[in-house]
């Protein structure tokens, strides 16, 4: 298959998995038993449900709604939030939310990949040594709290007690960035703890896998240092198992981070999902679903992509199938 070809089917493989996540979605809404409408404006006249009917394709059938709902999205329009005296547009909560969002992800993805990669290649040379057993023992501890127990004891500790860390609310980079900061890092910590543990375990398990390679023995017996074999010769073909969950999990920390957003007040896109569905707002919802399968996919894109630099022979073996 030549690079084009390949391409255009990881395109198509997204569209159709971008089509049947939403779809899914606005079936969903469709099998509520209670009539969407009158979920949305439950205080309005039977004229004004009908209108909204109208509006947001409710009237044409699972088919004709999605298609509608498809259109408006695609052009930029995500449906409205419904609320006594009046209405938001969801773009608009989106706006100020997934800044925040993508933020706290990539703030947690450095944290975590800058304590998980050194943590995984000591691992990995100790493997069966004693540093090896304290660092797997420190990764099960690590794994088995969850996110909004680390977040709690963080809040207690070092927000109340220690008074160190404001614990609530988030502050802009114009506010200062050290205050900025300030506000992100029990977030941050909150969700990096179980990713820590997780690409540790990944690339000590790849990196041990490679070190029994012939190359390594080979490059060992012409006298290569410890250090360049490890980083050079295993680190980067072990890597890419590492950096696609990484990737992947860019997407699932969005909604993976309903409660950690509620518990600091951040209000990112976990906290508008959070919002709609308590306040059954399910047009939120499901732009809010398809943002987040938008996200995942695209960081799927960016696996392939960056998978065939890491390691050449998995972008050569993918175009020759």
């Amino acid at each position: 298959m030549s690079k084009f070809g390949f391409w255009l089917q990881r395109v198509t493989q997204v569209l159709i998995v971008l089509l049947l996540v939403t779809f899914g979605a606005s079936l969903l809404l469709r099998l509520i038993p209670v009539d969407l409408a009158t979920i949305l404006i439950p205080n309005g006249s039977e004229s004004e449900r009908e209108i909204l009917r109208t509006e947001i394709g409710l009237n044409k059938g699972p088919i004709g709604y999605y298609l509608q709902w498809l259109g408006n999205f695609v052009h930029g329009d995500l449906g409205k939030i419904y609320f006594s005296g009046g209405t938001e547009t969801v773009s608009g909560h989106l706006a100020k939310a997934m800044p925040r969002s993508l933020l706290l992800m990539a703030y947690t993805q450095v944290l975590a990949l800058s304590v998980a990669i050194p943590l995984g290649v000591i691992s990995a040379y100790r493997a069966g040594r004693r540093t090896d057993r304290i660092i797997s023992n420190v990764l099960f501890v690590m794994s088995s709290i969850p996110g909004f127990a680390i977040a709690l004891i963080l809040i207690i500790v070092v927000g109340v007690k220690l008074a160190w860390l404001p614990t609530l609310g988030y502050a802009t980079y114009s506010e200062g960035i050290w205050e900025h900061f300030k506000h992100m890092l029990m977030p941050v910590l909150s969700l990096s703890f179980g990713l820590i543990a997780t690409y540790t375990r990944l690339l000590r398990a790849d990196m041990i896998a490679s070190l029994r390679e012939d190359y390594v023995t080979m490059a060992m017996s012409k006298g290569l240092s410890d250090r360049r074999i490890l980083w050079k010769h295993v680190f980067r073909p072990s890597s890419i198992t590492l950096f696609t969950s990484a990737a992947l999990s860019m997407g699932g920390l969005i909604g993976g981070a309903i409660v950690i957003e509620s518990i600091f007040a951040t209000y990112g896109v976990g906290f508008e999902i959070f919002v709609a569905i308590a306040g059954r707002q399910y047009i939120s919802l499901q732009s809010c679903v398809a943002v987040i399968a938008l996200f995942y996919v695209f960081f799927n894109l960016i696996v392939d992509i960056g998978s065939g630099f890491v390691d050449p022979r998995t972008r050569d073996r993918r175009v020759n199938v």
